[in-house]
């Protein structure tokens, strides 16, 4: 800086050697430069700028217990996507077995029983498989579409057990309608056939209220044409097998044309309605444990999803 103010100070008729002559625009352009620091630069810099962790929230580690609960959710979730698919693959088998979906049985298949194994199996292995994947790749909106779905269900869970309650009086004549529709379709539907034979076989009875509620199928009363005429199921016989290890399938058949007395020495007299009615009343703390059960399997899915929710997602993008 000194020399470039010594060659300005000069009169510009004085010339000095060549070499000073050539300096002076390099010395003009020396005091024409402005004066720049690193840390002056560094000062004028944003706030966000120098700290990329203003703008950027970085999730903290998650602790020992975290991860624990991660992975426990994982295997939880994991286990019910194993009974989702096994469910599915009852119904799917049953539907083939039967033959529900070929062209010829698509009409009756929505009133297949098999239909609610493969729409359970459906939708517990849709939610499981969403809780598993969101458990293990931290993945907010499948542990969200997981506890909604899990509270979804709970609500219609709910939702039934309230109709239950306030319908009571009305379902031993639900219960009747729903064994005389078996009663009636016993011959058409393996399923229903299966159902009721092992209702009649393990409560002891025969029919709705006694044993000549089967003369109302087409295939057992008097005028049908055939060896089951004036018969009843072999589920209704005292003793069902022959010699102790053979299926008797004829052991019933003409009950209907014998007398009460006669009959009572063959099959049940007794009719399934009061039977099964009675059944269920014994049955009632089991039904209200095993709801206990569900609502606590559900609610502890529920708990691990919001703790691994809570840990990968902050506070402030919650709301």
């Amino acid at each position: 800086m000194a020399l470039s103010r010594t060659w300005l100070s000069r009169p510009r008729g004085v010339a000095g050697s060549g070499e000073s002559t050539q300096l002076l625009p390099q010395a003009s352009r020396l005091v024409e430069l402005p004066y720049s620091s690193s840390d002056d630069d560094d000062t004028d810099l944003p706030a966000a700028e120098q700290d990329p962790a203003a703008w950027c929230h970085v999730p903290p580690k998650p602790g020992t217990f975290s991860q624990c609960v991660r992975y426990l959710a994982f295997l939880w979730n994991l286990l019910f996507l194993l009974l989702g698919l096994l469910a599915l693959a009852v119904g799917v088998w049953g539907l083939l077995a039967k033959g529900s979906l070929g062209g010829e049985r698509l009409a009756p298949l929505g009133s297949d029983p098999m239909l609610l194994f493969v729409l359970v199996g459906l939708g517990a292995s849709a939610v499981s498989l969403a809780g598993c994947l969101g458990a293990l790749r931290s993945n907010p909106c499948l542990l969200r579409f997981f506890v909604g779905a899990v509270l979804a269900f709970a609500g219609l869970e709910l939702l039934g057990v309230l109709l239950l309650l306030a319908a009571r009086h009305r379902l031993r004549d639900a219960l009747r309608d729903a064994l005389l529709l078996c009663l009636l379709r016993y011959q058409e539907e393996p399923d229903l056939r299966f159902l009721v034979d092992e209702v009649q076989q393990n409560l002891r009875c025969c029919g709705l209220g006694s044993y000549r509620d089967w003369e109302n199928n087409p295939y057992f009363n008097c005028s049908a044409p055939g060896v089951q005429a004036c018969s009843v199921p072999a589920s209704c016989c005292l003793d069902p097998w022959q010699n102790g290890t053979v299926a008797n399938a004829q052991c019933a058949f003409g009950a209907l044309r014998l007398g009460d007395v006669a009959a009572s020495t063959v099959v049940h007299l007794g009719g399934c309605v009061a039977q099964l009615s009675a059944w269920l009343r014994g049955q009632a703390g089991g039904i209200v444990a095993t709801v206990a059960v569900l609502v606590l399997v559900e609610a502890t899915g529920v708990l691990m999803a919001l703790k691994v929710l809570g840990d990968i997602v902050p506070v402030g993008a919650r709301d």
